[in-house]
């Protein structure tokens, strides 16, 4: 079996479950919604974007999944085998694949390996918690300012005119984060640009005022763990 790179120690014990590497292409679906979930995933290079596809059309990213990320996690021990969400790749790279059955099956007689991973699924439940709350209560200017927060977190290195966000992201990705229209985003990115909180050159978002952004949606201060979109 080809070598697995290392991931957050969080979940290292996984290592011992992976059963293959499998490359992944960008532009396609390691897996759909609705489709046989026989596999959970640990990505070793590359990027996923994992989303759900609202009633009415429009696509919900709920994360983007980098290097030592674990997918897929949604249908554990869960009588459905059918995937709940959808993983597209934004970025090409590989991933290390776990059989289901047999990660169940190890969760069920190592103690360390599921109290590492009760740990692990707790911080994601509070990401997605804080997500939906920032949805719910500040409605889409709240969604977009707090996905600006969050991908500022995620990929953003500080220069001297502010925070450029290295990994470049359309408007209709954005929207994606927002689970609203490309117009409204539009709309909205327009009007912090010409206040001067943000700036974009070739897709790069470089934001000039965080602070004022964090006023805007009466920020907590969440650690920095819980407000990332990975």
């Amino acid at each position: 079996m080809q070598s697995v790179k290392e991931m957050p120690v969080t979940l290292s014990r996984l290592f011992e479950t992976v059963h293959h590497i499998k490359k992944m292409e960008k532009g396609t679906f390691l897996f759909r919604e609705g489709s046989q979930a026989d596999e959970m995933y640990i990505v070793q290079s590359g990027i996923l974007q994992v989303s759900k596809i609202i009633p009415d059309g429009r696509e919900l990213t709920i994360r983007m999944c980098s290097k030592g990320d674990f997918v897929g996690e949604l249908n554990l021990f869960s009588p459905s085998s059918r995937y709940l969400l959808s993983a597209r790749v934004a970025e090409s790279g590989e991933v290390a694949v776990i059989m289901k059955d047999v990660l169940e099956e190890k969760l069920s007689q190592d103690l360390a390996l599921s109290f590492e991973f009760i740990q692990w699924m707790s911080l994601q439940f509070r990401k997605t918690q804080t997500k939906f709350r920032d949805l719910v209560l500040h409605g889409k200017k709240g969604a977009l300012y707090s996905t600006l927060i969050r991908i500022s977190n995620s990929y953003g290195i500080r220069t001297t005119k502010g925070i450029l966000v290295e990994l470049p992201f359309t408007n209709q990705e954005l929207a994606n984060f927002c689970g609203t229209s490309r117009e409204v985003v539009n709309r909205l990115l327009s009007e912090l640009r010409k206040s001067g909180i943000i700036s974009i050159d070739k897709g790069s978002i470089t934001i000039h005022d965080l602070d004022y952004i964090k006023k805007e949606i009466d920020c907590e201060d969440c650690p920095v763990e819980i407000c990332k979109v990975d």
